[in-house]
């Protein structure tokens, strides 16, 4: 228990500290017009609220990363717990918010614009068609997991196709209606469920006295499988997600002051870690150790581990409210995915979407290509989500990390996490069955040749744009409104 306390209290001292130093290194500009001001447009630029941005953040980045994600990562033992600390306050709060915050001051623009601007033309390209592919992946799978929990939830009286086209109508008219009229009006109820069950199933492990496993020297790591890399690559939403950079600039295009980021990129990402803290712990404690837990998850899953952790820990009403509450966070992360590869092929095709006519014929075919996903077993598919959300992770790291080296400020808090799980990608996909099946010593070896040399060549390109000095940011000296 004091293991588990302690990491939740880390995670908020780290929001105080680390999280202020990095808003100072960044350097915010309090008058500086934002996006939802000088690009309204009734649509995806409307100026909103702190805790309504804060909350739709949050359920934006959340899906079911921040618990399914930890409960298989609870079988490597309190070791996850570092992971989560670490990786969350030093890697995925900073990479949120300087994704939120780059492209505040670039009118809102998603990661393949800033990644063409900052790492090259060629990566616009790159970048592009892994979002789109993540965000299809993700909307997918999102729409499927909810259904399949409701239609548990609801013991098969509502037939399971009947759920997916609810869903599938929800995430459409979410898709193309203004960001204001569903997601925000919604979104603040959907967060306090989330928030709420959490909190729940936290407070039910303080109560009960659950036995959290320590961190020790010899309870480190029970499990046998490798910890490097696979850890960052089962938890991935509770610590480092390149999901998020696909969803900062919705609400980089509502936010009404870049005061506000701080709140609500950097702080929304620690809220992740303190809920994917919760549910690793009652993972860890509640199924009479990790044989248990195997057992459980081989059984039925992540999801069975959720529906048996909110029963035990609030009865069989709040457990009910529990499971909807997780229920909620991948319909959530659904319907902003299809929002967001709507506006990066937007963006990417210069197309505006003031006009409902010219969002509908880039959301349709999405949806179409979504429908026949649903139809294939993505055992295989998500495991190369895995690896390009992790890849995207690297490649918003490295945008962060040489607009801060061009602005002539402390690029190393971005480059240095950067560098970190770029090692862990190349080797990952080197050594995996889904990769080129390297032996594991090879593929580190190659992790670490091919990150030394691509560091040379960011640091080659980070010279140059800074002696051509390269545009941080847009001009909005002729606009004088700000909130």
């Amino acid at each position: 228990m004091i293991t588990f306390l302690a990491a939740i209290a880390l995670l908020i001292v780290g929001y105080f500290t680390y999280g202020k130093f990095v808003e100072r290194v960044f350097g915010v500009k309090e008058e500086r017009a934002t996006p939802a001001y000088v690009n309204n447009d009734g649509v995806d630029y409307v100026p909103m609220s702190t805790p309504k941005n804060s909350l739709i953040q949050l359920l934006n980045i959340a899906g079911t990363g921040p618990i399914f994600g930890p409960i298989m990562g609870a079988l490597y033992g309190p070791v996850a717990f570092i992971w989560i600390v670490v990786g969350c306050i030093f890697a995925g709060a900073v990479h949120d918010y300087l994704t939120g915050m780059i492209s505040i001051r670039n009118r809102g623009a998603h990661l393949p614009e800033l990644a063409s601007k900052f790492l090259g033309k060629v990566m616009k390209h790159v970048v592009n068609a892994f979002a789109v592919l993540l965000l299809l992946l993700v909307g997918t799978v999102f729409v499927s997991t909810p259904a399949s929990l409701l239609h548990v939830l609801m013991d098969g009286k509502v037939a399971l196709g009947v759920l997916i086209a609810v869903i599938f109508i929800y995430y459409i008219l979410a898709t193309l209606l203004p960001v204001d009229k569903i997601i925000g009006r919604v979104y603040p109820y959907f967060g306090a469920l989330l928030v709420i069950s959490a909190l729940g199933v936290g407070i039910g492990l303080i109560v009960t006295g659950a036995p959290i496993p320590e961190l020790s020297l010899t309870n480190f790591h029970p499990a046998n499988a490798a910890i490097f890399p696979l850890i960052f690559f089962t938890i991935t939403c509770g610590a480092l997600s390149g999901f998020h950079a696909t969803q900062t600039p919705i609400i980089s295009r509502t936010t009404q002051k870049e005061k506000q980021g701080r709140k609500i990129f950097y702080g929304m990402m620690i809220a992740e870690g303190i809920i994917a803290m919760i549910w690793a712990a009652a993972a860890m404690s509640l199924f009479n150790g990790y044989g248990g837990l195997q057992e459980i998850l081989a059984a039925g899953g992540p999801g069975a581990v959720v529906s048996e952790v909110s029963t035990a820990m609030l009865g069989a009403f709040g457990g009910t409210l529990a499971v909807l509450g997780v229920v909620v966070l991948p319909i959530t992360s659904g319907d902003t995915a299809f929002r967001s590869a709507r506006m990066i092929i937007a963006e990417y095709l210069n197309i505006a979407q003031k006009k409902f006519s010219s969002r509908l014929w880039i959301a349709v075919p999405l949806f179409a290509i979504s429908v026949v996903l649903t139809q294939i077993d993505f055992n295989l598919l998500w495991r190369y989500f895995s690896w390009a959300n992790q890849a995207t992770a690297v490649i918003a790291l490295f945008v962060g990390a040489m607009y801060l080296y061009i602005a002539k400020k402390n690029y190393w808090i971005a480059l240095i996490p950067g560098a970190f799980m770029l090692v862990m990608v190349i080797t990952y996909i080197l050594n995996a069955q889904i990769g080129f099946r390297l032996p594991m010593n090879i593929a580190w070896i190659g992790g670490f040749i091919g990150t030394a040399v691509l560091i040379g060549l960011f640091f080659s390109a980070a010279k140059k744009a800074r002696a051509n000095k390269l545009p941080l940011e847009e001009d909005v000296s002729d606009y004088n409104q700000v909130a």
